[in-house]
């Protein structure tokens, strides 16, 4: 039928209009802004409108069918109108009824989009206020926690900080109080403590007044102790007239000086000199008068009975001359006896033997001749010859410095090196060959400057390391079996510093400086100042001690057949001499337990009984002496050499000393 296709050509033209190419869809309210800008557009008509609703009108009425002829209409102004310009003209009012319904449902549709859209916004807007208030109020929940915990930490902080402020407030109370007792305590102790100064003083204002005047009557003493010695020593014309020892008396003398003067050494050096040490001089110089006296009077006696027997003899030739017969036969009277027949002197000596002396001149003369054979080398100008001196004496020395009780093995590198020098082999000392034949002087002073060495290692390294003293000991006995002068010197130096090694007790000499007799007897005198007695005793005690080990050692890769060339007889010859001798205060005492501490084992062993026999000799005979001339100052050594022998009698043995080298030591 027409109409049915007219109406399908008129939907395919709405579907191909502007309105007709809308998409719709059911979720359009949620398009927003797109939505709402398409329903405001306004609606445009197709240029097919009039058609559509020209042949929409024809199809409803007849008239209108009529009416739709072709045909030419005059205008009003007598122009001519199209039938198609007619018709349009004719249905506007129809036209505009549809654009109407048309804008009409628009507009309806575009108000729901609208109310939709605004209702959904104001949904959203209800969710988003009902989101954001639920977050603010977990915010204040979160806030209200956070505070609630940070209040709590705050109040846990507070109670903490006030329980410790407490804490430190009682603290500090209990300290103030006790700073305030212990202020008070000191300031008791202060006021005692000044009082305390304050009669200290005051006593050592006395003492030091009593001091000085005891000092200068310690002086005085001193010089009428010297003065009687020189009369003592102008009595030497009388010797021929007296029956007595005058050398006992001399000796005696001597002693008593050296004591007059030790006491006015050690005082000087302890500071000033005490009732006791005033007493002691008082006494020696009373026992000097008396010596005086008695010598005297055995000098008055002896010129009275040599005058009377110059009568007698004068008496007897004048009888004879004037007899007539002949001469009868004379017997001699004997002779006056010289002491108790057989009997020892009940006093000992001072004064050493003579062939002692005449030894020990002997060394001090070698030692004299072997300086001045390398005079020139010391005294030479040459820089050349001042180098090798130095290189010789390094070699000589070093050596000796690096001996110590490490291994045997190190022991035997010493003193292969040394006995390779001393023999004329070239050694390395600090990087440089050395050889004692790069001098003609060069043996004589390594010979000297060796010996020199070894002494001084006995006066330092021994003095303080009483051990040190058996391998310095093992080596200088090797070297001295192999080269005998070198033995000598050691000696020679030995004797020249501590005199006691002999044993020799230097006379104090009319006329002789009091400081060089102190260096005679051993002391170090520096800018007129003598070193103290502890020093000095220790000193002595390292010299002795390393002469007791050399005296009882061998080299053990030596020739052990040969004797030793200063053997276990020469220290059984010094102890009996020392012991034949007076002792003297302080020195005596130390040297013997030195010497026996080191050396009394070897000589129990070598000499048994007769050793034994001496000990007690010293226990019975020679304590009394020792602790007679002791001072009360002065007993330490004294009581550590009576212990020390009690003990080893006790014992029936000399214990082996400390730091002797045994085997194993030599397997190192």
């Amino acid at each position: 039928m027409p109409s049915e296709g007219r109406c399908w050509e008129t939907l395919q033209a709405l579907r191909s209009s502007n309105k007709g190419r809308l998409c719709y869809h059911r979720d359009w309210l949620l398009r927003g802004e797109d939505v709402l800008e398409e329903c405001m557009t306004l609606p445009k008509l197709s240029s097919y409108s009039g058609w559509v609703v020209d042949h929409l009108m024809c199809s409803q009425s007849p008239v209108r069918n009529s009416a739709c002829s072709p045909a030419s209409s005059a205008t009003p102004n007598g122009t001519k109108e199209s039938p198609h310009t007619e018709s349009v003209v004719l249905q506007s009012s129809r036209g505009i009824k549809v654009e109407g319904c048309i804008r009409m449902y628009e507009l309806v549709h575009r108000m729901k989009g609208t109310e939709g859209l605004r209702q959904w916004q104001e949904e959203q807007e209800r969710k988003v206020r009902a989101l954001s208030e639920m977050a603010s109020e977990q915010l204040k929940r979160f806030d209200e926690r956070k505070e609630l915990k940070q209040h709590k930490e705050f109040q846990d902080l507070r109670e903490v900080m006030e329980k410790s402020s407490r804490e430190a407030l009682g603290h500090q109370e209990k300290l103030k109080a006790e700073h305030r007792h212990r202020a008070k305590i000191l300031n008791l102790k202060l006021r005692e403590a000044e009082q305390q100064r304050l009669k200290q003083a005051e006593q050592e204002r006395l003492r030091r007044e009593e001091g000085q005047g005891r000092l200068r009557s310690l002086y005085a003493l001193q010089e009428e102790v010297l003065q009687l010695s020189q009369q003592l020593d102008a009595s030497e014309q009388h010797r021929d007239l007296l029956q007595i020892d005058l050398a006992a008396a001399r000796t005696r003398g001597n002693q008593l000086c050296s004591l007059i003067s030790g006491i006015i050494r050690a005082t000087s050096e302890s500071g000033y000199p005490t009732a006791e040490n005033q007493a002691e001089a008082e006494r020696a110089l009373q026992e000097m008068r008396d010596l005086l006296t008695n010598l005297g009077q055995e000098i008055t006696r002896a010129c009275e009975d040599k005058k009377r027997q110059d009568e007698e003899e004068a008496q007897v030739k004048l009888q004879e001359s004037q007899m007539q017969q002949g001469p009868e036969a004379h017997k001699e009277s004997p002779a006056p006896s010289q002491g108790p027949g057989g009997k020892q002197n009940e006093d000992l000596q001072v004064k050493v033997q003579d062939s002692t002396m005449q030894w020990y001149q002997q060394l001090q003369d070698g030692a004299t001749q072997c300086v001045l054979a390398f005079e020139g080398l010391t005294n030479s100008k040459d820089n050349q010859a001042k180098k090798i001196k130095m290189d010789l004496q390094k070699a000589a020395t070093i050596p000796v410095s690096q001996i110590s009780t490490i291994a045997g093995s190190k022991l035997k590198e010493i003193f292969d090196k040394i006995h390779s020098l001393l023999s004329g082999k070239t050694v390395q000392s600090g990087g440089r060959a050395v050889s004692v034949t790069l001098t003609p002087q060069g043996l004589d002073f390594v010979q000297y400057k060796l010996a020199e060495k070894f002494v001084k290692q006995g006066e330092e390294e021994v003095a303080s390391h009483h051990e040190a003293a058996f391998p310095i000991a093992v080596v200088a006995s090797g070297i001295w079996d192999l080269h005998p002068r070198v033995g000598e010197l050691i000696l020679a130096h030995l004797h020249k510093k501590c005199p006691y090694s002999v044993p020799f007790y230097p006379a104090f000499k009319e006329g002789m400086a009091l400081e060089d007799y102190q260096r005679m007897l051993g002391y170090q005198v520096k800018d007129s100042k003598v070193e103290q007695q502890d020093n000095f005793l220790k000193r002595m005690s390292g010299m002795i001690r390393l002469y007791a080990a050399i005296i009882q050692l061998r080299w053990p890769y030596g020739n052990r057949q040969e004797v030793h060339p200063h053997g276990l007889n020469h220290g059984w010859r010094w102890l009996a001499q020392i012991l034949n001798m007076e002792p003297l205060s302080d020195v005596t005492a130390t040297l013997l337990f030195d010497f026996l501490e080191v050396c009394g084992h070897a000589l129990m062993k070598q000499y048994q009984v007769q050793f034994w026999k001496m000990i007690i000799l010293i226990k019975e005979d020679y304590f009394p002496r020792i602790e007679a001339i002791t001072s009360a100052g002065q007993m330490g050594s004294f009581i550590r050499l009576k212990q020390f022998l009690e003990k080893c009698l006790q014992r029936k043995e000399i214990p082996v000393p400390k730091g002797f080298l045994t085997s194993s030591f030599w397997r190192s």
